[in-house]
C-alpha cells in the first residue's frame, strides 16, 4: 500500500463534529496507538488497557464536558480503514451500532491497527511523523503539541520534521498591538531589541475548531498563561474576569502564576471593540477549561496542606 494513501486514511478520519464542539477520542486513539507502534509493543492490545490509557489522555486533552467513553473511538475506528479488532464476533451491539463495553472486557477483545498498515507505518518512521503531526496540527493548538508527545511517549523534534503548519503572522501581531504588548493576565512585557519576548496571540476558540484569527478572538499572553489557558487550568468569565480551574493546584508557582489572578479582570485592550467576543469565550469555557470555577472567595496558603 502506498504512504500517499495511509496518509489520506488517517487525515480523513471521521470525526463528530457539531457546532464547534470537540471530540478528540479517535484523534487521541490513533495518537497512543502510534506511541505503542514507535516503542516497538505488539500490534495489537486488549480493550481494557487501552481503555484506561485512553481515558488518561482524554482527561489531560480532551473537554472535561466530554465523555471519556472509550470504547466508541475503539469500535467505530474500524470503519476508517485503517484499525482492526480481534474477536469482534463475540460482542454484543448496541442500538447504536456500537460494542458493548462490558463484552469488549469480558472477551478479552483485543485491537489495533490491521496488519497492512501497520507493516507500512513500522518501517517508515516519515511517514508515522507525518500522521503524528497531521493529527496534532489538526486537533489541537501548538502550544500543547509538546505535551501530548510526551504523554504518548512519541520523541520527535517537531522544528525539524517535513511537516509544519502555516499560520497568519498577522494575527499575533494584531493581537500584540491590541494588548499593547503586554500579557494580558499578568502584565509580562520583557523585550529583547523592542522585540517582545515569550509574548505570543492565543487564540480563544481555537483554529481548529474554526476559531478565526481576528482581535475579538485573542488574547496576548505569555508563554506560561498561554499553556495554562490552552491546556483548561484557567479561562474566563462573562465580565473577563480569570477564573482558575478547582483541578489545578500545587506549590512552587501556583500562587504567584494562577491563584493572584483568580477573580481578576483581564488588562483590557487599548479598544472595546477588541474584547473578547463571547461566543468565542463561552466556547473555551465549555471545550477547553477543565473542572469548575473555584470560589470566588478561594485562597491557596501552603501551610494549610
Amino acid at each position: 500500500m502506498d504512504s500517499t494513501i495511509i496518509k489520506e486514511r488517517f487525515k480523513r478520519l471521521t470525526i463528530w463534529k457539531r457546532g464547534g464542539k470537540r471530540a478528540p477520542h479517535k484523534p487521541l486513539l490513533v495518537l497512543y496507538a502510534l506511541g505503542r507502534l514507535f516503542r516497538n509493543k505488539s500490534r495489537l492490545e486488549l480493550y481494557e488497557n487501552i481503555d484506561i490509557e485512553l481515558k488518561k489522555l482524554l482527561i489531560a486533552f480532551g473537554s472535561s464536558r466530554l465523555s471519556t467513553r472509550t470504547e466508541y473511538p475503539f469500535w467505530r475506528l474500524k470503519n476508517d480503514n485503517v484499525w482492526e479488532i480481534e474477536g469482534v464476533d463475540k460482542v454484543k451491539v448496541n442500538k447504536s451500532g456500537d460494542g458493548k463495553k462490558s463484552d469488549l472486557i469480558k472477551f478479552n477483545v483485543k485491537g489495533g491497527f490491521n496488519s497492512e498498515v501497520y507493516e507500512k507505518l513500522k518501517n517508515d518512521n516519515q511517514l508515522v511523523y507525518d500522521i503524528v503531526l497531521e493529527l496534532l496540527n489538526a486537533n489541537f493548538p501548538s502550544s500543547i503539541h509538546e505535551d501530548i508527545l510526551q504523554g504518548i511517549g512519541i520523541d520527535i523534534e517537531i522544528g525539524k520534521t517535513s511537516k509544519k503548519i502555516v499560520r497568519d503572522p498577522e494575527f499575533r501581531e494584531k493581537v500584540l498591538r491590541a494588548y499593547e504588548y503586554k500579557c494580558a493576565v499578568c502584565g509580562f512585557d520583557i523585550r529583547l531589541d523592542h522585540y517582545p519576548i515569550a509574548l505570543e496571540a492565543a487564540h480563544i476558540k481555537w483554529h481548529q475548531a474554526g476559531g478565526p484569527d481576528i482581535e475579538v478572538n485573542g488574547l496576548a499572553l505569555c508563554a506560561l498563561h498561554h499553556k495554562l489557558f490552552d491546556r483548561g487550568a484557567f479561562t474566563l468569565s462573562e465580565d473577563f474576569e480569570v477564573k482558575i480551574s478547582d483541578r489545578a493546584y500545587g506549590t512552587m508557582g501556583f500562587n504567584e502564576w494562577l491563584m493572584r489572578f483568580h477573580g481578576k479582570k483581564i488588562k483590557y485592550p487599548q479598544r472595546k471593540d477588541y474584547l473578547p467576543n463571547n461566543s468565542f469565550r463561552a466556547w473555551h469555557v465549555r471545550e477547553v477549561f477543565q473542572g469548575d470555577f473555584r470560589s470566588s472567595d478561594a485562597t491557596y496558603n501552603n501551610q494549610a496542606f
